[in-house]
């Protein structure tokens, strides 16, 4: 179902956030992660002018992941910044998510080690999204990491009970995964 039609409006800034996932020919996988951010008119800013259409912010993530979801490399770039020469020279301290394992407490551990004057804003919100980007990757990939049990497996699907769809008490568990349904406790 689509939204209701807006009423009327003008465009002024798009943030776009992309993740693309590689398998590598040395059996480990890439998460490219992108975000940018557009005004639709000039703007001011304490830097300087920046005219409408250039990127404000276009900050780029690859993380390196093993098959167990663990992070083994990774590396950012900021080519277009709100403070060029200040926001630009933090990329190396996102070596900090080396050691780290998607599926867990990720973000937990992510936040520890780069928030605030320790990170970047934009690039840790952008590796936020890594965790389910990885899982959409290996989805449909035959390959045995956490989570991508497949509907055959003796395994607990990873994705129960972390979304409001597949509640394991819920219907979609019960049409879809129905050795994992539980029923619903009245009360």
């Amino acid at each position: 179902m689509p939204l209701s039609p807006p009423v009327s409006r003008t465009l002024r800034h798009t943030r776009a956030i992309t993740v693309e996932a590689f398998a590598r020919d040395d059996g480990l996988w890439d998460l490219d992660a992108n975000i940018r951010d557009v005004k639709t008119r000039d703007i001011t800013l304490a830097s300087g002018a920046r005219p409408g259409g250039v990127p404000v912010h276009d900050l780029k993530l690859r993380v390196t992941i093993d098959r167990d979801l663990n992070i083994v490399d990774a590396e950012a770039a900021s080519d277009a910044v709100p403070y060029p020469g200040f926001c630009d020279t933090i990329a190396p301290a996102y070596k900090k998510l080396i050691g780290l394992s998607l599926v867990n407490h990720f973000r937990l551990h992510l936040k520890d080690r780069l928030t605030g004057v320790l990170g970047c804003t934009h690039l840790t919100e952008l590796a936020q999204v890594l965790p389910t980007a990885a899982l959409q990757a290996f989805a449909d990939d035959n390959v045995d990491a956490p989570g991508v049990a497949g509907l055959t497996s003796t395994d607990r699907p990873f994705e129960l009970d972390r979304c409001h769809a597949l509640r394991s008490d819920g219907p979609a568990v019960a049409k879809y995964y129905p050795r994992w349904s539980i029923k619903a406790v009245s009360g």
